[in-house]
């Protein structure tokens, strides 16, 4: 559905009159991603603390991706609205006086982004440090991203990586990530910490095609968030195996019939549903390199008036379908099955991190997507396959169309970018996390919420 406030005030001249005399908010028009657009929209800064443990490796990655870095120190003067990007290794911060040198350089690299510019930080996990003010001084980072994202304007927005010790020596975990965040495929994740460790990382000829030659398999895919999933993973060189319930089956061939794939009508909650995706896997003569778990229902009632059917259903759905089809999918000997180095994703969502009234059936199973993803990375660490989980937000699809209009708006604009998300913009974060170079991302939930304030 279309955001009209969002159409009147930036697209209509007396709307954009009115909203400039009377300070009406204005939500930025954001930049997403289009085949052959430079990473960023102008130079990259980048700055370290005390010469930095991956400084370097982060120049590499960015210069080798098409863009210009500058090098950032508190001396350093930029044009406003000059960046596309600033970049702080601080890995090295181990003192709360420490983080004054961060500030001192990185306020004025901030201050110069642009439209649709990028604040990332690299940073090591609280838990990995071996004293107390080294561990709180990683964990302000955090709080300081958060808050920089909530500053920021112009479509801009700020995330966080942290990077495990381990991985300080294998900087290759950190391309993929840094490409992502840098780019404008992340253009409605804003506020998020993202948790890389070491991991071979495959090479990949191409990273604008990571997928060139694989199979990947999206459920519910017949509309909406599943069908844009199903063409972006085509986009990145997949052959696409779609699947969703036979009385959607018109749209799904239609799905199927745009990006070349296969459609596949199947009721993702029978008991030999993970057995017939495995089969149509193996007619395509190759092993499984990711599924997406996209399929879900809401069946809306209060708690205390909700049923078993009801309640039931919703879980059977969201929740059970995905870890028998995994279950399934996970036997090594099976033909068409996960094959090693293999990407598992889940659909949560923020109502599984807030709450949200009349949904806690739905809450309960996307809560339990993020519980399952978080246990069984560690068992599928040993065979390379990493599971994670994207929790979109408010994002405009025919679901969202059908909410109140009060409702509608708050849900629109209670996140820092003041507007709804796009079912591209799950996608592509989806699709960043099925990539060979995301080898080092396992267990993780990614929001894909523009900073939503719901759960936070």
């Amino acid at each position: 559905m279309a955001d009209n406030y969002s159409n009147f005030v930036n697209k209509n001249p007396l709307g954009r009159k009115i909203a400039g005399t009377v300070g009406l908010p204005k939500p930025p028009v954001l930049r997403r991603y289009e085949p052959g657009q430079d990473l960023t929209t102008g130079p990259v800064a980048i700055g370290s603390f005390d010469g930095g443990n991956i400084a370097k490796a982060l120049t590499s990655i960015v210069e080798s991706s098409g863009a210009a870095v500058l090098t950032a120190t508190p001396e350093s003067t930029y044009d406003k609205g000059s960046l596309g990007a600033a970049v702080y290794d601080a890995t090295g911060i181990r003192t709360i006086d420490d983080l004054e040198s961060f500030r001192a350089t990185f306020a004025p690299a901030v201050k110069a982004l642009g439209k649709s510019a990028r604040a990332l930080i690299i940073a090591t996990p609280p838990a990995e440090q071996d004293d107390p003010e080294a561990a709180a001084a990683q964990q302000a980072l955090e709080g300081i991203m958060r808050s920089i994202g909530k500053e920021l304007l112009r479509g801009a927005t700020a995330n966080l990586i942290w990077l495990s010790r381990d991985a300080f020596d294998e900087p290759e975990v950190l391309a993929s990530p840094v490409r992502f965040f840098l780019s404008s495929r992340s253009a409605y994740v804003g506020g998020q910490p993202l948790r890389v460790g070491a991991a071979p990382v495959p090479e990949v000829e191409d990273w604008r095609v990571p997928l060139k030659g694989e199979v990947a398999v999206v459920t519910g895919a017949a509309r909406g968030i599943g069908a844009k999933i199903a063409e972006v993973f085509a986009r990145q060189g997949a052959t696409v195996i779609v699947v969703d319930i036979p009385a959607a089956g018109e749209s799904l061939a239609k799905v199927a019939n745009k990006i070349g794939g296969v459609a596949l009508q199947l009721d993702i909650t029978a008991p030999d549903a993970g057995a017939k995706i495995a089969e149509a896997v193996a007619r395509k003569g190759d092993k499984l390199a990711a599924i997406v778990h996209n399929a879900g229902i809401t069946r809306d009632k209060l708690f205390v008036n909700d049923d078993k059917d009801r309640w039931g259903s919703v879980i059977a759905v969201n929740i059970k379908a995905e870890m028998a089809i995994n279950a399934t999918l996970l036997d090594p000997s099976l033909p068409g099955g996960l094959k090693e180095g293999g990407r598992i994703i889940g659909v949560a969502s923020t109502s599984g991190i807030g709450g949200n009234r009349g949904q806690a059936n739905y809450a309960a199973s996307k809560a339990g997507v993020m519980g399952l993803v978080r246990a069984e990375a560690p068992e599928l660490a040993p065979r390379q396959i990493t599971i994670n989980a994207v929790a979109p937000g408010f994002i405009e699809t025919e679901m969202t169309a059908k909410i109140p209009f009060a409702t509608r708006e708050v849900g629109r604009r209670i996140n820092a970018l003041m507007q709804g998300g796009l079912p591209v913009d799950v996608a592509e974060a989806i699709a960043f996390l099925a990539e060979p170079g995301s080898a080092g991302v396992t267990g993780q939930v990614l929001r894909v919420c523009g900073h939503s304030q719901l759960g936070a």
